[in-house]
């Protein structure tokens, strides 16, 4: 049973969200950062660095169900997830300063950095999955787990914003910039310091509210019990299209988010842009995390009256595509000389502005495909009397982790096969390499986005449907 019935309290939506600010630090490190600080910092082969971070997440993906089942049958007098929550971020913190300081005056080994990145992604994954499975606890109403969703989103991306901006800013200036290894340790220190205080702090603001003696006594943990709950549960219709479609859109995310630096300061030259009227070490790529935090907020405004008229399949869908489309037209633009002139204020801007309306797009896609396992969980409950919100968002999870890593994998991958130099400037790698890259990057999104938009357009489960279910529990009860 869900604790509240109705519209919930702007503050219980802040707390809620603050806890998914740790993620927001984690993606920005994983996904942004890893792969260029391992290959073009540390000057580890691009195509073992993807490998590492591709296993360690597979091996995460495997762990996150246990996870997920063993945080359902958690029965405590604090409840079933923040035991979890309140136990996790300080080793996290420990591993996550180790994840960027390990071997540091070298070159880290394969087995270095796949035994340390499992290490942060299972810690982290203690902290997502029983976060994320609270919110069916908290409410039953559609559009108020929308609302919760959008404001994990929100501030998991505002952290994420503040580590990037931080990182160009403040650890990361001057000439060397992204390419300054002795920066990554004080970027390490202080995402560490704020996964702390984002985890524990959203558990302790929702104690009072969730410290409750679970209703029922869960079975007896069984390792057999965990998957065959996770194999039910992609024997779920509803959650087999989701995965489809889910699929597609994280393998994009995972690609355009380790390629972010490769191609703001190889491709665009945003490093090589100055402002007007700001300070001289201020330029355009400065500016790139003010451009996500714009889309970040532009997506708060816009999910919830998307999924009001065209509910949360047509809006993945809508989104999908409108990010397809803003994703190719700058690459295929300067693919084919129609770009303006590289290094510019006008060049810059264009794509600020393309940039920020698609990463919107993009954040509702996400936003609305995570949304739709709640109503999941509800039919599952319908079907079986069972619940099992860590299942079906561990399983979540392992779809993510699966993709984004195999995002991630395949940019290592091409990068080693485009020979992308290890120890290149902005400006001296060949044009041919660019090309390469351009064409990679605007046609592997246009094609994921396309089958993520296919997929999640016809998950089955409408808001009718949900509301209807919920009533009629509600008059059996």
């Amino acid at each position: 049973m869900s604790r509240i019935e109705g519209k919930l309290p702007l503050q219980l939506k802040l707390i809620h969200g603050f806890g998914a600010v740790a993620f927001g630090v984690k993606d920005i490190g994983f996904q942004f950062f890893l792969l260029f600080y391992y290959s073009q910092v540390l000057g580890m082969d691009a195509s073992l660095v993807s490998l590492a971070l591709l296993v360690a997440l597979l091996i995460d993906a495997v762990v996150d169900p246990i996870l997920g089942n063993l945080s359902d049958r958690t029965y405590t007098r604090w409840g079933r997830r923040l035991p979890w929550l309140y136990a996790a971020p300080i080793p996290l913190a420990f591993a996550w300063v180790a994840l960027w300081t390990i071997n540091a005056s070298g070159t880290p080994t394969f087995l270095e950095l796949l035994g340390i990145a499992v290490v942060v992604r299972v810690l982290l994954s203690c902290c997502e999955v029983p976060s994320a499975s609270l919110i069916p606890e908290i409410t039953s109403d559609y559009v108020e787990r929308t609302t919760l969703f959008r404001f994990r989103y929100i501030l998991g991306w505002l952290g994420g914003i503040l580590m990037l901006t931080l990182a160009y800013a403040v650890f990361l200036p001057g000439e060397n910039g992204i390419l300054d290894k002795e920066g990554y340790k004080g970027f390490a220190i202080f995402g560490a310091i704020l996964m702390v205080v984002s985890v524990a702090g959203s558990a302790l603001g929702q104690h009072k509210l969730l410290a409750h003696l679970p209703e029922t006594k869960p079975e007896p943990f069984s390792i057999r019990a965990c998957f065959d709950e996770i194999f039910e549960a992609f024997r779920e219709r509803a959650f087999l299209i989701f995965a489809a479609g889910g699929l597609a859109a994280y393998v994009n995310q995972g690609l355009s988010f380790s390629l972010t630096n490769y191609v703001t300061t190889y491709v665009w030259r945003l490093d090589a842009v100055a402002i007007p009227g700001l300070p001289e070490g201020i330029n355009a790529l400065s500016l790139y995390p003010l451009v996500l935090a714009l889309s970040a907020f532009g997506m708060f405004f816009v999910v919830g009256p998307m999924h009001e008229r065209f509910g949360k399949p047509k809006s993945a869908q809508i989104g999908a595509i409108a990010t397809a489309i803003l994703t190719v037209i700058p690459y295929m633009a300067l693919y084919f000389g129609l770009w303006p002139d590289l290094e510019t204020l006008f060049s810059a801007a264009l794509l600020m502005v393309l940039l920020m309306i698609g990463n919107m797009m993009s954040i509702v896609v996400l936003i609305s495909a995570t949304s739709m396992i709640a109503e999941i969980v509800e039919a599952y409950l319908e079907r079986t009397g069972r619940r099992a919100e860590g299942a079906f968002y561990s399983g979540n999870w392992l779809i993510q982790k699966c993709a984004t890593g195999l995002g991630i994998f395949f940019s290592g991958q091409f990068l080693s096969a485009i020979q992308f130099s290890t120890d290149a400037a902005p400006g001296e790698l060949p044009a041919s390499v660019i090309s390469d890259l351009v064409l990679f990057y605007a046609l592997a999104s246009a094609l994921l986005l396309g089958f993520a938009a296919f997929w999640l357009g016809r998950f089955p489960i409408t808001r009718e449907e949900h509301e209807a279910r919920l009533a009629a529990r509600a008059a059996e009860a």
